[in-house]
């Protein structure tokens, strides 16, 4: 077993008093919150009933549009772009890749279609939607693959978020910039149209594999990953980045997130070398059928690892001989303290230190009040924990409580900066700020 590092010994109520008077996370005045206006198009799905024309009522649409004579299709289509053209990015482009979905899902005889009917089909098979109307939460950020033209102190970062809309269905939206352990911060300005990641023709493989792609001229700011699969159909929900480090050393950027169907949720992966092709993977085995999975950056002792909560109150270690399958787990923590009684979970993946694997944690106290702590696990046997916080290192303050849930304070990961840690949070289920702590002032509130 390895020894305990210097971290601070149990401490009586006088002296924790005095230790925990100081915040140890500078807060920062900057917010993201929620915006109706940000709006893209997505597919808009009719009853298929069946394959052809003439006997399911998205055929029967078709074939309504075909019968339309060429004057009536022109003012039409006019009519859609004097609406719309403005506001979405290349959206003659985005219909007729949705023409061709239609057609190849009804079998549509496309030689004779002219290029104009093309698009007002593809139209009638979109519509417009605010993604972030509802809610935007739960951040993770990880480093970009992109650090080039950077003076030494700083990292350019991805930040991806969730993003709540029409029908609480949540997906997946990012935000890049640029931020350095001296309290430098710096949003890149979202694009005034959004666009959304497009599935690859063909759907997905064998294994439930879906690759989306974002298209070629846009930025990853302003980029919305929605649900695919009929998995996903009520949400994306709290990915969990990491920059993965395979043993040949190659980087990979790697996510978890909980797929909700509307009835059911089941754990996946998100994977993507550039953050212009993503792979969203379902995971099997038992563990999967959980939430709030967080993967380790690289292997441990030769296996794949995960921090899950797998009987929805304490905290296990997994390990995996392969990346998309888990099941089993040991309890490594369970509530200790009144803030967290309810249920722990875990805050993102563990960010590896000289020290050990810091572990960022919430707990669920009385009044369903989410606050965060923090863990810290064994390097080389992260089933042992070496220490952890009695108390919260950080909560919503009074002018933070109130929003979509209120009382929450929630994130799903920080990024490490030297001896630094950067950590964006959500506030209330409704916005997302910001703050930064010095390590060993984390490491020196546990016990």
């Amino acid at each position: 077993m390895s020894s305990k590092p210097a971290v601070r010994a149990a401490l009586d109520p006088d002296q924790r008093a005095d230790r925990d008077a100081v915040p140890i996370f500078r807060r920062l005045e900057q917010r993201l919150t929620a915006d109706p206006a940000r709006v893209v198009v997505r597919p808009f799905h009719l009853s298929w009933q069946a394959a052809g024309l003439a006997t399911s009522r998205a055929g029967r649409l078709v074939s309504d549009i075909l019968d339309m004579n060429d004057a009536a299709v022109d003012r039409a289509l006019e009519a859609v772009f004097h609406d719309f053209e403005a506001r979405h990015w290349q959206i003659a482009r985005v219909f007729e890749t949705r023409f061709e979905q239609v057609a190849t899902d009804l079998k549509v005889d496309c030689a004779l279609i002219s290029g104009a009917k093309r698009l007002l089909i593809g139209a009638y098979f979109c519509h417009e939607y605010s993604y972030a109307a509802a809610a935007l939460m739960n951040p993770s950020i990880v480093p970009h693959p992109d650090q080039s033209g950077l003076d030494a102190e700083t990292v350019r970062f991805v930040m991806s978020l969730r993003a709540v809309g029409e029908g609480h269905i949540s997906s997946i939206s990012f935000r890049e910039g640029l931020v350095s352990a001296s309290g430098r911060f710096d949003l890149v300005r979202e694009p005034p149209i959004a666009t959304a990641a497009m599935a690859q023709p063909g759907g997905g493989d064998s294994d439930g594999v879906v690759i989306v792609n974002r298209d070629h001229d846009s930025t990853l700011s302003g980029t919305v990953i929605f649900p695919v699969t009929p998995a996903q159909a009520n949400g994306l929900e709290d990915l969990r980045l990491t920059a993965f480090t395979h043993d040949d050393g190659e980087k990979e950027w790697i996510g978890t997130y909980t797929a909700y169907s509307g009835q059911a949720i089941h754990s996946e992966l998100m994977r993507t070398h550039d953050f212009r092709r993503f792979s969203l993977q379902p995971m099997a085995g038992s563990a999967a059928v959980n939430k709030g999975m967080a993967l380790f950056p690289r292997k441990v002792d030769g296996r794949y690892m995960m921090i899950g909560r797998q009987d929805g109150k304490n905290l296990f270690l997994l390990g995996s001989d392969e990346m998309c399958e888990w099941s089993g787990g040991a309890r490594i923590m369970e509530p200790k303290y009144p803030w967290e009684f309810i249920q722990i979970g875990n805050c993102g993946p563990p960010i590896e230190l000289d020290e050990g694997w810091l572990l960022l944690t919430h707990g669920v106290g009385p009044m369903r009040k989410y606050a965060l702590g923090a863990a810290l696990l064994d390097k080389n046997d992260p089933s042992i924990v070496l220490a952890r916080t009695p108390d919260p290192l950080l909560s919503a303050a009074d002018h933070e409580r109130e929003g979509y849930v209120p009382n929450v304070v929630y994130t799903c990961g920080a990024l490490r900066l030297g001896k630094t840690l950067f950590l964006p949070y959500g506030l209330a289920d409704s916005s997302v700020a910001f703050a930064f702590a010095d390590i060993s002032d984390v490491l020196a509130k546990m016990e």
